[in-house]
């Protein structure tokens, strides 16, 4: 446990459930209060006061995937900037795992309808995800993108980024879907032309916030079909006329967004920053290594990655003989929160997850056998 990130949290001790949502700290919690009380007593001086924490966020965002403010724009979440990417290309092949979280087949799903861009679905073998080679046998000349997760959802499947940045070489574009690790795991984010991530889940946010990056080779090739209002240049002059998109990452606004979950948004990026991604990067990993320890002790099949560099913060697995479901019965008995689906189970803890977690885990499993 990360101690002093720690003590940002209520979040209880049996709580193994990030990858659905991460509970935020009381840093987030205040400041969505404060915004709150603030729009409250509205004066002259309100709506243009808690605007300022949408730049706060969008820079904090900027630094930790290693890139500038201009070449960044806050979301209300990762499926809108995936939206955005794929109505961008106007036409040709994106290759896409079939086996993904569904945001990231939808977009494609309904340009292939609109007559743009079309997915072509790739298949991991089971347990794994997209691999460089994987991409290479699939590539031909009317490939115009990839899109893939950085984490696989199932099974915390890291993909190598640099790998497939190199495979796809420099005219393609790298769309990646970040949401199961940005700001818990270092991942060379320069390599993605478009990155998103929401930040309900491990960056502790809330619900309504996310941001998209994007590289100058995506500006110059996506078509800003989705530009709203506040996307455009002279974006303060209402004259009646259609005005050309920002030049920058802006493009991709829609409309304002709430201030006040910009400002929660902005106080989790900071906590992010101040204890630094590797560290909450180990503690994480520490938490991974002990549950995986328990689970297979007591007979559970584990169906994430065993090199703990091909995995993130997710450990999924199975209790042979038992269904999953009397399996989460156990956990929920010892105040266990876990991801639960119909063929298997899935923890995920965070930096502030004590080793108390996997005590209350093997005693969890350990009903079974009685």
């Amino acid at each position: 446990m990360l101690t002093s990130y720690a003590a940002h949290f209520d979040t209880p001790a049996g709580y193994l459930d990030f990858a659905r949502f991460g509970p935020p700290s009381r840093d987030a919690v205040a400041a969505t209060a404060r915004a709150m009380e603030e729009s409250a007593r509205a004066d002259h001086t309100t709506v243009d006061g808690l605007m300022r924490a949408e730049g706060a966020a969008r820079d904090t965002a900027a630094r930790l995937a290693g890139t500038d403010a201009e070449h960044t724009v806050l979301l209300p979440n990762a499926s809108t900037g995936l939206f955005h990417a794929a109505l961008g290309i106007r036409e040709g092949v994106v290759l896409a795992p079939r086996t993904d979280f569904p945001a990231n087949h939808y977009p494609w799903r309904r340009t292939a309808h609109l007559g743009r861009a079309t997915p072509r679905w790739l298949y991991p073998e089971p347990g794994g995800g997209v691999t460089p080679d994987l991409v290479r046998a699939a590539l031909s000349d009317d490939v115009v993108a990839v899109s893939v997760s950085a984490v696989d959802f199932r099974t915390g499947f890291r993909a190598d980024l640099a790998a497939l940045r190199e495979a796809i070489g420099p005219d393609r574009l790298l769309i990646v879907d970040a949401i199961q690790a940005f700001g818990v795991a270092e991942m060379p984010w320069d390599a993605a032309d478009v990155l998103v991530a929401g930040g309900q889940k491990w960056l502790r946010a809330g619900w309504a916030t996310g941001f998209a990056t994007l590289s100058d080779r995506a500006l110059e090739s996506l078509e800003p079909v989705l530009t709203g209002w506040t996307g455009v240049e002279d974006v303060g002059l209402f004259d009646g006329s259609e005005h050309p998109p920002a030049p920058d990452a802006r493009r991709w606004s829609i409309t304002n967004l709430s201030p006040v979950t910009a400002a929660a948004f902005a106080a989790a990026l900071d906590l992010v920053e101040r204890h630094t991604v590797a560290a909450i990067e180990a503690a994480i990993a520490t938490r991974i290594s002990e549950l995986t320890e328990v689970v297979r002790g007591f007979g559970g099949r584990v169906l994430s990655p065993t090199d703990p560099a091909r995995r993130a913060g997710i450990l999924s697995f199975t209790m042979p003989d038992h269904d999953p479901s009397l399996v989460a019965k156990t956990l929920h008995a010892e105040d266990v929160t876990a991801t639960v689906r119909t063929d298997s189970l899935r923890l995920s803890p965070h930096a502030s997850t004590p080793p108390e977690a996997s005590e209350r885990v093997a005693a969890a499993l350990s009903s079974l056998q009685s």
